[in-house]
């Protein structure tokens, strides 16, 4: 049977990219890319020159048959996202489920990941956490919100930079103001920062700034948890 490869890309910091990652890369037929553009700066960066097809969130269903064919076909493919693992608020759960059933081999090659970077450079607890990726924009996110008001492990949310003002002053409504959080952008990135304080304060540096850029993590203490 064939073997479909999960690999993580690096989130920033192009050194980050294991040497075992690139010779999975140059060995497969195949790469499925979910944006075949920023995967292509990667590769050629690498020296990586296999046949690449999308397969991101908008296609995701469509392509998992496309992606069972070559892999039925005694072929090798290697999963990759824009950024990180695959799986992780990005497209890959069909595609192992798929190969799985299908009788493939799913072997996944660890490396960067944005929520435990950024969790554990928050400083707060990570022994026991809860990761929410993006919350839903609309319908239900209000009711999301108040339930994990009351999560006592640590919370780990993905945030857009222009909606990161939103998210901050729904957290203050919903949590205690003075709840310790923890705001993480441009995680292995030159202008890396990651600034921790209560909710309220994080909305006021926040508020402060002319423009917030990069991929912005949100960590938030569980409901009881002091220093």
């Amino acid at each position: 049977m064939s073997i479909l490869y999960i690999v993580a890309t690096p989130i920033g910091n192009l050194q980050d990219f294991s040497p075992r990652a690139v010779e999975v890369l140059k060995s497969v037929d195949y790469i499925a890319c979910e944006d075949t553009r920023t995967s292509g700066n990667l590769l050629q960066r690498f020296q990586i020159g296999k046949p690449t097809f999308s397969f991101h969130q908008h296609n995701e269903h469509r392509k998992v048959g496309h992606l069972m064919n070559i892999l039925d076909a005694a072929q090798d493919v290697a999963l990759i996202s824009d950024a990180g693992m695959p799986g992780i608020s990005d497209p890959g759960f069909l595609a192992v489920r798929a190969a799985q059933k299908g009788g493939h081999t799913v072997i996944v090659i660890p490396g960067p990941d944005a929520a435990t970077t950024a969790l554990v450079a928050s400083g707060l607890p990570s022994d026991r956490y809860v990761f929410e990726g993006f919350l839903p924009h609309k319908k239900g996110r209000q009711k999301r919100l108040g339930e994990l008001s009351e999560e006592e492990r640590t919370i780990v949310i993905y945030e857009s930079p222009n909606r990161l003002l939103k998210l901050l002053g729904e957290l203050e409504k919903h949590f205690e103001p003075e709840r310790l959080a923890a705001v993480a952008r441009e995680l292995t990135k030159k202008f890396e920062e990651v600034i921790r304080g209560t909710i309220t304060e994080l909305k006021t540096e926040f508020e402060n700034r002319d423009s917030i850029k990069g991929e912005i993590v949100v960590i938030i203490s569980g409901k009881g948890y002091s220093e």
